[in-house]
């Protein structure tokens, strides 16, 4: 373990072997550092944070302060929960749960990039990326391999399927459908492709899903109709990631293509 003279390691606080924590940095007592982790300088970790194995958190980034909610109780015994491999850069923010014994969670693998905002009780899944000065406001829930652009915003409450892509400085309001990508205000406008294919996606189950989102975008805001599709499509994993997603409960509406049409916009899968 190697701890720079500087640095501010209160005794009661966790740290596995071979960590490593820069200068200035603040350790807090309730905090558990995995084997391998790298702290660099000036970086605050508070509350009931976690951090697995081999996380790597930058310059400045602070994690585990207490939520931005005017109705939160910085007495709550919450924290932030970071999985293994994960790479918070410098500046980055993580705010605790507003909820007693519960956290806000970071997947496996994921990489959150300078300046990015994740507010309270957010839930990232594995291999997210979540790039420059991008906001991810409270209780938002962000799938598997999304990719989320720089400057993008994002709504309370909004879910975001797994595989989707945000374009830079989209405003995203309304649920985000798995495999879809996403620019300018909540619109759908083509399927990620790319996304698809580097999780392992075989032509078979992207021709479906290609099939069934031109099925479903034909009858604008009619999830009733989806979901009726969606109970006749295939149990293929992907497809079913894309059934669970539209039965689950929404408080916020799903994002469409525009009214022009999404097949031109789709491309070839």
């Amino acid at each position: 373990m190697s701890v720079h003279p500087s640095a501010i390691v209160d005794p009661r606080a966790e740290l596995a072997a071979e960590v490593e924590v820069g200068p200035f940095s603040i350790i807090d007592d309730e905090v558990v550092i995995g084997p391998r982790c790298r702290i660099a300088g000036h970086a605050w970790l508070s509350g009931a944070t976690r951090l697995d194995e081999d996380v790597v958190v930058g310059h400045g980034a602070v994690i585990g302060a207490a939520a931005q909610d005017l109705s939160f109780d910085p007495d709550t015994p919450s924290g932030v929960r970071i999985g293994p491999r994960s790479t918070i850069r410098e500046y980055a923010t993580i705010h605790r749960a507003t909820r007693a014994d519960a956290a806000t969670i970071v997947g496996a693998d994921c990489f959150i990039m300078a300046h990015a905002h994740l507010a309270h009780d957010v839930v990232l899944g594995d291999k997210v990326v979540v790039c420059n000065n991008s906001l991810v406001p409270g209780h938002v829930v962000v799938g598997d391999r999304v990719f989320i652009s720089g400057n993008v915003v994002i709504h309370q409450f909004c879910r975001i399927g797994c595989g989707a892509m945000i374009g830079g400085a989209a405003a995203v309001g309304q649920d985000v459908p798995p495999w879809t990508t996403i620019i300018g205000r909540s619109q759908v406008r083509a399927l990620n492709v790319v996304g698809m294919r580097r999780a392992g996606l075989d032509a078979a189950t992207r021709l479906e899903i290609r099939t069934l989102y031109r099925a479903i975008f034909a009858e604008h805001g009619d999830v009733e109709h989806a979901r009726a599709l969606l109970a006749e499509a295939s149990d293929r994993p992907a497809v079913a990631a894309i059934r669970a997603f539209y039965a689950g409960p929404t408080r916020r509406g799903f994002c469409w293509p525009p009214r022009t049409g999404f097949e031109a916009a789709d491309g070839e899968a």
